[in-house]
């Protein structure tokens, strides 16, 4: 497909989750349902290789193989996509870009090199050279909490300058901080800023483009026509993201706090408890798995909550 810029990259991106078996083990065959049920939805876009695709775990040959299958069937499909390329290794990410630009996805996704954290200068040059590698092909940042070098709005722009492909970024909006997002459209010229999943309608009303959706873990198709809300019916949808969020605070943010389950784990057990796709429960070694026999409580407290996403 043709490069993205960033008045193209908007809206609702589903994640691709990575379907596994009871030993963690790469699916295909699930992984291949999965994606047609997403193209099915008519997201804005879809993206793999983030966290809930675990990218970090996957050899070459798997990479690979998830990354030529989400291409084909969304060029059939005629739905956006952007490659996760991402890797702690900066050698690594840019291997994989490497292996991929042969795909020519809208966008590619990339972590900041994270064993250490980067200077600003260290992260200058190393997005040139993946600059310079994808080509035509631009640049999404994914800036995650955890990340070891966390970016402000203002260091958006100065690696704007230097590196034009740079034509997204996928960060947290600190719960949807007035002064943060007030920094954000003094610095987002050029570059879509994408949020957390759960505070699309607050985030979009305040100057974001969109969600790289962890609400589309739960239900694509609701969490796309969510969107269609946010874009006809603020009020509404406002209204609709307080329930998301009380859904998320009551009855998946505990596996986070207080049971120390990673939020990929969460990811992949919303997927269960909005049952649209078979992608398995268990995460690749080592990271716990929430047990797939708490997903029928959760989605029975869940339907009072948010009935939108169990129709």
């Amino acid at each position: 497909m043709k490069p993205l810029s960033s008045d193209e990259i908007y809206g609702n991106w589903a994640t691709l989750l990575l379907a596994t078996d009871k030993n963690g083990e790469i699916d295909v065959s699930r992984m291949n349902d999965e994606i047609d049920v997403l193209i099915d939805s008519q997201p804005n876009g879809i993206y793999s290789n983030g966290t809930a695709g675990e990218f970090y775990s996957q050899t070459d040959d798997e990479f690979l193989r998830i990354s030529e299958l989400l291409a084909v069937k969304c060029e059939k499909g005629g739905i956006p996509f952007q490659i996760g390329i991402s890797h702690m290794s900066p050698q690594i990410s840019l291997h994989r870009l490497k292996m991929i630009t042969h795909l020519k996805p809208g966008a590619v996704q990339v972590i900041l090199p994270d064993w250490f954290p980067p200077t600003l200068e260290e992260c200058a040059i190393f997005l040139k050279k993946i600059a310079a590698e994808a080509g035509e092909i631009n640049l999404v940042l994914y800036n995650p909490p955890h990340a070891k070098k966390q970016l402000q709005p203002e260091e958006w722009q100065v690696l704007k300058k230097g590196i034009p492909a740079l034509v997204g970024v996928k960060v947290f909006d600190r719960n949807s901080d007035l002064e943060w997002y007030k920094r954000v459209k003094d610095n987002r010229d050029g570059i879509s800023v994408f949020i957390p999943g759960h505070n699309l309608a607050t985030g979009i009303s305040l100057g974001a483009q969109g969600a790289y959706s962890n609400v589309s873990c739960l239900n694509p198709r609701a969490a796309q026509k969510w969107y269609q809300l946010v874009r006809t019916d603020m009020s509404q949808a406002l209204e609709l993201e307080q329930r998301i969020k009380h859904f998320m605070k009551t009855l998946i943010e505990p596996f986070i706090t207080q049971h120390h389950f990673s939020n990929h784990a969460c990811d992949r057990f919303m997927a269960l408890v909005g049952e649209w796709a078979d992608v398995g429960a268990s995460l690749r070694w080592p990271y716990k798995s929430i047990p797939e026999d708490l997903a029928g409580d959760v989605r029975k407290k869940a339907v009072n909550i948010i009935p939108e996403f169990f129709e």
